[in-house]
C-alpha cells in the first residue's frame, strides 16, 4: 500500500478527490467556515455524531463535498491510543472493492504519535490474506493520503510509520501462511529475499552445518520431520562494524504437533502460527530496509517442524546443546525453548550489546496475561525499560515478569544438567529461566508472545 502525507485543511478536503474521505473529529471540535465544518457541527449538535473514540457517522454523496463517501470518526482527545481506536472502526469500509483511494484527514492539531497510529491502524484494518485463495480479491485499497494541518511537523513520524507497515505486513503474511506454504525452506527463502535490500545480508545453514555447529537441541526437535531445518542468519549493518549489534532471535517452529507428546486435535491448525517470533524477525528486517537507522542488527531464526515421526525425539531422551549443557527432554511439546537455546548460544559470537528473543513459547503466558500484553522477562533493568517504552509507543504493550533464581529449581534433572520443563506452576517463568541458562552475562530479554501473536480463528 502507498501512503502520502499532505498539508490538508478541512476547507481543502471539501474538494479532495478520493473514494472515501475520513475525518477524525476530536472532543471540543472548533468549526471553521467550510462545508465540512458545518456538516460536522450540525451532526454534533443533533447528537448523530459522538466524539468518543470509535463512534462514527457514514454519509453518501453529501452536498458540496467532492468525495462520494464521507465517514466522520470520533477520536476523543486525539491521543495516539484514541486515534488507533477510531481508525479500527473503519473495518469493512476499508476493504470494500470500490474503495481504492482513501483520504484520512485530522480535523485538529495532531498529538505526538497520532499520525503514526493512524497509518499503522488503517493498514491493519484493510489487510486481506490472499496467498492460498484461488479466487480471492486482493486488497483494493492502494493509496492512503493522510491530511494534517502541517505536514512538515509530522513528516518524520509519518515516514517511520510507513516503514513499520512494510515490516508488519511482511511479518503478518508469513505468520498467516499454512505450514505447507511456510516450510523451513520457504522461511529461509523469505529471509534470503530481504538481502536484495541495501545493507542486509543473509546466510542460510542447513542440517549439516547445524550438526557441525553442535546444535544438538535444535537437531533433536527437527529430527522427526521430513522437512529439512533451516538456521537463518540475517545481518543489517547501518553503523560501523565496531559497534556491537543487537541480536534478535525468533522462534521458527513452522508447525507444532507437539511431537510424541502430541497436542489435542482441536485447534491444532493454529500451530502454523508457532513461528510468530520468526515472522517478527523477518518483519523487523523488512522495516530496517526502509528505515536505514545507524545501528547494527543481527537476526537469528531456528526454523523447523515438530513432528511425531518414528525418528522423533522421545520423552526422557537426553541431548547435548551447543553450549555443552545436556538437556533431559521430559515433554517434546516444550520444543521452542530447545531450538532457541542453541540460537542463543550462537548469538554470543557476535559480542552483542543485547540479545532479545521473541517466541510463542507457553500457554502459561496466555493464562497469565491473556491476549493484550506480551510477557517480558529481562536480565537487565535498562533493557527492560526500553522494551516497555517501545511497546507503549507502538501500542503493543508488554508486562515484566519475574526471574527469581528459585524458579529454576524445578528444572533440575537426575539424568542431565537440566530438564526442559518444570511442571505447570509458573510455566512461563520456568521456560524463561531455561532460556536464561544459555545467555551468559549479556543483557538479555525474552518476549513470550503466545497470547499476542494471533487471534484465534
Amino acid at each position: 500500500m502507498n501512503f502520502e502525507l499532505k498539508t490538508l485543511s478541512l476547507s481543502a478536503a471539501v474538494a479532495y478527490k478520493c473514494d472515501l474521505l475520513v475525518l477524525l473529529v476530536p472532543e471540543g471540535f472548533q468549526p471553521q467556515s467550510d462545508a465540512l465544518s458545518a456538516l460536522i457541527a450540525g451532526a454534533l449538535k443533533a447528537g448523530d455524531l459522538e466524539t468518543k473514540p470509535g463512534k462514527l457517522l457514514s454519509l453518501y454523496a453529501p452536498a458540496g463535498i467532492t468525495a462520494r463517501r464521507l465517514l466522520l470518526l470520533g477520536c476523543g482527545k486525539g491521543s495516539a491510543h484514541a486515534v488507533r481506536q477510531a481508525v479500527q472502526a473503519l473495518g469493512a469500509a476499508s476493504k470494500a472493492p470500490s474503495i481504492k483511494r482513501v483520504a484520512l484527514v485530522f480535523a485538529m492539531d495532531c498529538e505526538a504519535g497520532a499520525v503514526g497510529a493512524a497509518v499503522r491502524t488503517i493498514a491493519d484494518a484493510s489487510y486481506v490474506y490472499t496467498a492460498t485463495k484461488s479466487k480471492a480479491e486482493p486488497r483494493a485499497l492502494s493509496r492512503v493520503t493522510v491530511g494534517v494541518a502541517d505536514a512538515g511537523a509530522v513528516r518524520s513520524e509519518f515516514a517511520t510509520a510507513s516503514a513499520l507497515v512494510a515490516g508488519i505486513e511482511y511479518a503478518r503474511e508469513w505468520a498467516n501462511r499454512p505450514a505447507n506454504h511456510a516450510t523451513p525452506t520457504l522461511v529461509g527463502d523469505a529471509a534470503n529475499a530481504l538481502s536484495k535490500h541495501a545493507g542486509i545480508q543473509c546466510k542460510l545453514h542447513g542440517p549439516a552445518q547445524v550438526a557441525k555447529l553442535g546444535m544438538g537441541a535444535f537437531l533433536a526437535v527437527a529430527q522427526g520431520s521430513e522437512q529439512p531445518l533451516r538456521f537463518v542468519e540475517l545481518r543489517y549493518d547501518g553503523a560501523a562494524r565496531s559497534q556491537a549489534p543487537v541480536v534478535l532471535v525468533g522462534k521458527g517452529i513452522t508447525f507444532d504437533t507437539g511431537g510424541i507428546s502430541l497436542k489435542p486435535a482441536a485447534e491444532m491448525d493454529e500451530m502454523k502460527f508457532d513461528m510468530g517470533g520468526a515472522a517478527s524477525v523477518l518483519g523487523v528486517f523488512r522495516a530496517l530496509a526502509e528505515l536505514r537507522p545507524a545501528i547494527n542488527v543481527v537476526g537469528l531464526i531456528p526454523a523447523c517442524e515438530n513432528m511425531p515421526d518414528g525418528r522423533a525425539v522421545k520423552p526422557g531422551d537426553v541431548v547435548t546443546s551447543m553450549s555443552g549443557q545436556t538437556i533431559e527432554i521430559l515433554n517434546t511439546d516444550a520444543e521452542g525453548r530447545l531450538v532457541l537455546c542453541d540460537a542463543l548460544t550462537y548469538a554470543a559470537r557476535f559480542k552483542p550489546a543485547a540479545v532479545i528473543d521473541i517466541a510463542t513459547l507457553t500457554g502459561a503466558c496466555v493464562v497469565a496475561l491473556g491476549g493484550l500484553r506480551s510477557g517480558l522477562f529481562a536480565s537487565d533493568d535498562e533493557l527492560a525499560g526500553q522494551l516497555i517504552a517501545a511497546g507503549d509507543a507502538a501500542q503493543d504493550p508488554c508486562w515484566r515478569m519475574p526471574l527469581d533464581d528459585e524458579y529454576a529449581e524445578g528444572l533440575k534433572s537426575n539424568f542431565a544438567d537440566l530438564a526442559n520443563v518444570a511442571g505447570r506452576a509458573g510455566g512461563a517463568i520456568t521456560a524463561a529461566k531455561f532460556l536464561q541458562s544459555f545467555v551468559g552475562d549479556v543483557p538479555w530479554a525474552h518476549l513470550d508472545i503466545a497470547g499476542t501473536a494471533w487471534k484465534s480463528g
